[in-house]
């Protein structure tokens, strides 16, 4: 490919990967996307309550088969022992705490004895953002926020909305039954849909065409040595962000055309769901600012289900509790772990100090943006700019880093039994470790002042 020159270059790509990736992307979600429409068709139809709850539940089933075919039952079991424990557990309240164990038990025992590891690792995400939502309502029935027990209709309903089953997001029980309710059909619903699937077909393009060839033929950059090795690990890392991104922008088509993803401000209704912040993450203000715009909802849910109930322990305990929940809900897969650990010991460092900073120069330097009414007396000093825009680039540093665990060359074996522990220590060992040293070296300059 290098004796290519530039248009030929170009032009092969367009041919090649371009059209083929966004065709083929449409292929494999168009049955998808259908299902999604006709069940927002039915909630319109003005049908009773049980009709909308079974019409959502066949649908889900129907794309959970397409997807995953006679593995849909591993999906359908964990459903059911949901709902079966949650009758057994009415009268008690930790409902969300005793499900939460079941379930994990459940997860390690598909992971490492029911069923073969290539077949679960794809169906990963559906049993993921099925047992968010069982984990979301038994704390919600603990707490209040749901007031009736709900119906084995209306839980499975829950469970399979087909807007949300195969590539998410997690969405509330109320937010399902708002859309089941049927919001009109309107152009700003079909612009959010519009928006959010072109927004998706771009980022699969640039993660499967753009981001591999990034430095080669994009912004040529040549030599070999260390410095080649960060260029390519920032290319695994670039790919596998848009990777997600895709996945994000996908999944907002999907609940959006299913008639959820919406908030009421007074009367009006604005199509507003946001599953990324793809700015966020390649411009980061901090780690924090990346962790929680990478998925939105699944960091809501962490917040509310896992942080809060976990703080009582201590804030880093509960760090660590949250992130540790986050790794065995993504399956047991060493290098997913690996990563969301030492996500966790790096924003921790890094809020700590910029608290700590922020503090001792009375300064807008902390991980989140202060409000316009903050205390501090240094808001848009030079030297203040110069500081955030350091931790900027640190944030890049360290994304590059545990990104480049995400090599395009070893996606078979991921696709089969996960990254083992050797490819991750050999990826982090070719950049000696630095994204770890650099937080030892942060955690070790906090606590020295």
């Amino acid at each position: 490919m290098d004796s290519y020159g530039r248009m030929e270059f170009l032009q092969a790509l367009v041919e090649g990967c371009v059209l083929p990736t966004a065709l083929q992307g449409l292929e494999q979600v168009w049955q998808l996307l259908l299902v999604c429409l006709l069940s927002r068709v039915i909630c319109r139809l003005g049908v009773s309550c049980h009709v909308k709850h079974l019409s959502s539940l066949a649908g889900g089933l129907y794309v959970l088969y397409v997807f995953f075919e006679m593995h849909t039952m591993w999906v359908i079991i964990l459903s059911l022992l949901c709902y079966l424990i949650l009758l057994l557990s009415i009268n008690s309240s930790s409902r969300g705490v005793f499900l939460s164990l079941v379930i994990l038990i459940y997860m390690l025992m598909g992971e490492l004895h029911m069923i073969d590891a290539a077949t679960w690792h794809k169906m990963r995400g559906s049993q993921m953002v099925v047992a968010m939502k069982a984990i979301s309502l038994a704390f919600d029935l603990d707490r209040g926020a749901v007031s009736s027990f709900p119906t084995p209709l209306e839980f499975m309903g829950y469970l399979f909305f087909a807007g949300t089953v195969i590539f998410g997001p997690w969405i509330s029980f109320a937010r399902y039954i708002d859309a089941i309710n049927g919001r009109k059909m309107s152009t700003a619903w079909l612009g959010k849909i519009s928006q959010s699937f072109l927004s998706g077909q771009i980022c699969l393009v640039i993660s499967t065409c753009i981001a591999p060839y990034l430095f080669p033929y994009f912004i040529p950059i040549y030599g070999d040595g260390h410095p080649r090795r960060w260029l390519h690990a920032y290319e695994n890392a670039l790919s596998f962000h848009f990777s997600n991104y895709f996945v994000s922008y996908l999944s907002e088509t999907t609940t959006v055309m299913a008639g959820a993803g919406f908030s009421e401000h007074k009367d009006h209704l604005k199509w507003d769901i946001t599953v990324a912040k793809p700015m966020n993450v390649e411009l980061p203000r901090s780690m924090v600012e990346v962790v929680t715009s990478w998925n939105l909802p699944m960091s809501k849910w962490l917040n509310a289900y896992v942080f809060k109930s976990a703080l009582k322990l201590g804030t880093f305990p509960a760090i660590l509790v949250t992130y540790t929940a986050s790794a065995l809900l993504h399956g047991l897969s060493f290098h997913l772990g690996a990563v969301l650990l030492s996500l966790g010991f790096i924003t921790y460092v890094e809020h700590v100090l910029r608290k700590r900073l922020a503090a001792i120069f009375s300064a807008c330097i902390l991980s989140k943006r202060c409000p316009s009414d903050c205390h501090h007396q240094n808001k848009k000093t030079v030297w203040v700019y110069v500081v955030n825009l350091f931790f900027s680039a640190l944030s890049i540093f360290h994304l590059t880093y545990l990104g480049s665990l995400f090599d395009s060359e070893m996606d078979e074996m991921h696709d089969e039994e996960g990254y083992m522990a050797s490819h991750t220590i050999q990826k982090w060992s070719e950049l000696n470790w630095a994204s770890h040293w650099v937080m030892l070296g942060c955690f070790v300059f906090y606590w020295l002042i």
